[in-house]
C-alpha cells in the first residue's frame, strides 16, 4: 500500500497571500489550489483549476508549504474534496503543525475531513446556477468553529439564504457569512439588507481583490 506522503494529486498552484475570507481574514496564509470541481457557478473566479495542474505527492506540497515559513493554510480549489488525496493531505498538513482551513463547495461529503481542519463550506444560492448540488446533509456535520457561506448575486439570492439561516438555525451551528458577487450585487446593499434584517452574520468583501483585483495567485 503506498505510503500517505506518496499519494498524487493534481494540483493547480502554491502561493502566499493574506487571507480574503472568513474569520481569518487578513492572516498571511499559504493557499494550496488543487485541480478540478465538478460545479460551473456562474460568478466562478477560478476556471482555470477546472482542468490542467501538475502531478505531485503529498509529500512534496506538505514540503512546499513548509517552504513558505507561515502557520496557516488553506487548501481550496476548484473543489479540492473531488480527489480523494485531499484527505490524507489535510491530514498530513495538520500533522505537520499547521492552522488547516479547507474551502469547499458543500456539494461533496465533508464527514471524513480530519477534525483538525476548519471547515468553511459554501451553500450555492440560485443565482449560482448549481443550487441543487448542495449536500444538505453536510448542514449536520458542522461545528462551532466551521464557516458556511453564501455568494450572492441579486435579492433573490438574499431573500433565499436568509430563509436558510432561520430554517436550519445556522448561526446556532457555525459561523455564517454573506459575500456579494463581485460587479453584479453593490456591497452596501447587501451590508444595507443585512442590518435591515438583523441577521447574525458576518458581511465579508474578498480581501485579497480589494487589494490586488483579480489576479491569479493572490
Amino acid at each position: 500500500m503506498r505510503a500517505p506522503s506518496a499519494l498524487r494529486l493534481r494540483l493547480t498552484e502554491i502561493f502566499l497571500s493574506v487571507q480574503g475570507e472568513s474569520s481569518r481574514v487578513g492572516l498571511p496564509t499559504v493557499f494550496v489550489r488543487l485541480t478540478g470541481c465538478p460545479l460551473r457557478c456562474t460568478w466562478c473566479d477560478t476556471a482555470y483549476a477546472f482542468h490542467g495542474g501538475t502531478t505531485v505527492t503529498v509529500g512534496e506540497i506538505v514540503a512546499r508549504v513548509a517552504d513558505y515559513g507561515v502557520s496557516h493554510v488553506c487548501v481550496t480549489g476548484g473543489e479540492p474534496l473531488a480527489q480523494a488525496g485531499c484527505f490524507p493531505l489535510l491530514t498530513a498538513l495538520c500533522d505537520a503543525g499547521h492552522s488547516v482551513s479547507l474551502e469547499t463547495s458543500g456539494a461533496l461529503d465533508i464527514a471524513d475531513v480530519d477534525p483538525r481542519v476548519v471547515r468553511i463550506m459554501d451553500l450555492k444560492a440560485p443565482g449560482s446556477g448549481e443550487v441543487e448540488k448542495n449536500l444538505w446533509s453536510n448542514l449536520a456535520q458542522l461545528r462551532p468553529e466551521d464557516e458556511l457561506k453564501f455568494v450572492l448575486s441579486d435579492s433573490a439570492d438574499y431573500a433565499w439564504a436568509r430563509s436558510c439561516i432561520e430554517e436550519h438555525a445556522l448561526p446556532q451551528r457555525c459561523g455564517v457569512l454573506l459575500s456579494p458577487v463581485q460587479g453584479q450585487l453593490e456591497p452596501a446593499t447587501l451590508a444595507d439588507w443585512i442590518l435591515r434584517d438583523r441577521l447574525p452574520v458576518r458581511f465579508q468583501l474578498q480581501l485579497h481583490k480589494v487589494l490586488w483585483g483579480n489576479a491569479p495567485g493572490r
